[in-house]
């Protein structure tokens, strides 16, 4: 997309794990509807979603329920019209059950498909682990279901992409032929940030840039503190979609904490604006990244 198209914005409400009684993250089907507002009203058209268990003590772990992604999705279609819903899917192992039945039941416009594997780490200054060493597997036979549960559903996949590798390989996927859905493009989502992945670093960015094929949508998760703020205003001047919230960080680029995702892409707006961009609309996003309505 040239820099002067409108940008896409979008919202990462929740994230996997974060606690909520230690950071503002929405957990239940009115928090997340309510925050997706927020962040819909300071121009938002994609609420990326997570699902949160909705017993009482556990809103700090994921769900894989396709009742609660229901209710969640429901309440935040009610509060923002239009909205387009990005349905996370990432999990460890082969079993991939629990986010294909919250793809069917909910049947989101975008989901998420991680695109190759990663050792997930990240190191303590006194050099411990800040978690066992672990291992976010995603081969290709495992890309290869979430795709064809995607195209069952009329899903378009978002590859998030956390090293370089795993972006050169999303045109390996495209050349193969593993979805009808990446005949004309791929949307790519370069993930920065991440202790043993990207770092969050502009010279490269425009270098991957180089390893996408011209016209294609792509986004950077941009995972930190007020240091990634930078590199969101770079993000849009190349022409890039935008995405922040609560998920990815929660400082805002003054370094203040923020009290909810609705600053945070309030903030996001800025670097567009700064950048001569105007805000894409949600029905002007659906006709850019050419998506159905739901």
């Amino acid at each position: 997309m040239p820099a002067h198209d409108k940008a896409i914005l979008t919202c990462a409400l929740t994230g996997v794990l974060t606690d909520p009684k230690q950071h503002p993250v929405p957990v239940t089907p009115a928090q997340m509807a309510a925050s997706a507002r927020e962040a819909y009203d300071a121009g938002a058209s994609i609420m990326h979603v997570h699902l949160r268990q909705q017993t009482p003590g556990k809103g700090h772990l994921p769900s894989w329920d396709p009742e609660v992604a229901a209710e969640i999705v429901d309440a935040i279609r009610a509060a923002c019209p239009g909205v387009i819903i990005n349905l996370t899917t990432g999990v460890i192992g082969a079993d991939i059950s629990g986010p294909a039945a919250c793809i069917r039941r909910v049947r989101p416009e975008i989901a998420a498909c991680n695109a190759g594997t990663l050792n997930y780490l990240k190191l303590r200054e006194d050099g411990r682990w800040a978690w066992p060493p672990m291992v976010f597997d995603n081969p290709v036979e495992k890309v290869q279901a979430f795709l064809d549960v995607m195209q069952e559903t009329g899903t378009r996949p978002e590859f998030e992409c956390f090293d370089v590798g795993i972006v050169r390989s999303v045109g390996m996927y495209r050349m193969a032929g593993m979805s009808s859905q990446l005949a004309d493009h791929a949307e790519y989502n370069f993930v920065m940030g991440v202790a043993s992945g990207m770092p969050v670093d502009a010279d490269l960015l425009a270098l991957l840039l180089r390893w996408i094929e011209p016209g294609s949508p792509w986004q950077a998760t941009l995972i930190g503190r007020q240091e990634i703020w930078p590199l969101h205003q770079r993000v849009a001047e190349l022409g890039g979609m935008l995405r922040t919230g609560l998920e990815d960080s929660f400082y805002l680029p003054d370094g203040s904490r923020a009290a909810g995702n609705g600053a945070l892409i309030e903030a996001l707006a800025a670097c567009a604006r700064n950048a001569g961009r105007a805000i894409a609309s949600p029905a002007e996003a659906r006709t850019m990244l050419n998506l159905a309505s739901r």
